[in-house]
């Protein structure tokens, strides 16, 4: 008897997934210090008008980082992330949702960092939701146009665009 191998087409979650790519113009290493030093993700991560207080930062493998963003509204939104694996300088892996235990909304994050030949760097941000309605409830709120303001944001803080 032969085992076949599966088709990774048919497991493939583009219903439920959200891609995110920047070019940014600063060496990998760079970037990924960005993303993974509390003093820095503060100064640059979340939307256009957001502002992030940092209620608990511990970028790490097991660690969590538990903030509060506060729209222009006022309103104010608690996030959690749990890091699931980090591979310096290559790769950071997380759960994001609100700040309360098994929020079934939690999606999954895969960041990426390429480094190219001419010293910038290509970030690739791969959200992969619960639900193919949950994707679609999230793109409907802005997540797409949110999550570029945040990539232009870090551009930004590292001197790149």
């Amino acid at each position: 008897m032969t085992t076949k191998t599966p088709d990774p087409r048919a497991t493939w979650a583009l219903d439920r997934e959200i891609v995110l790519t920047r070019l940014i113009a600063a060496p990998r290493e760079r970037v990924f210090q960005a993303w993974a030093d509390p003093a820095q993700i503060v100064q640059w991560f979340g939307p256009e008008g957001f502002t992030v207080e940092s209620l608990e930062c511990d970028i790490r493998p097991g660690g969590r980082w538990r903030f509060v963003f506060t729209g222009p509204d006022g309103t104010r939104y608690d996030n959690r992330m749990v890091f699931t694996h980090i591979e310096a300088p290559r790769l950071i892996q997380m759960e994001h949702g609100s700040d309360k235990d098994d929020d079934p909304d939690r999606f999954f994050v895969t960041v990426t960092f390429d480094s190219q030949s001419d010293g910038k760097t290509v970030l690739t941000l791969r959200q992969l939701h619960p639900t193919p309605q949950r994707r679609e409830e999230v793109i409907g709120f802005g997540a797409v146009e949110y999550g570029l303001q945040t990539l232009a944001k870090l551009a930004r803080h590292l001197g790149a665009e």
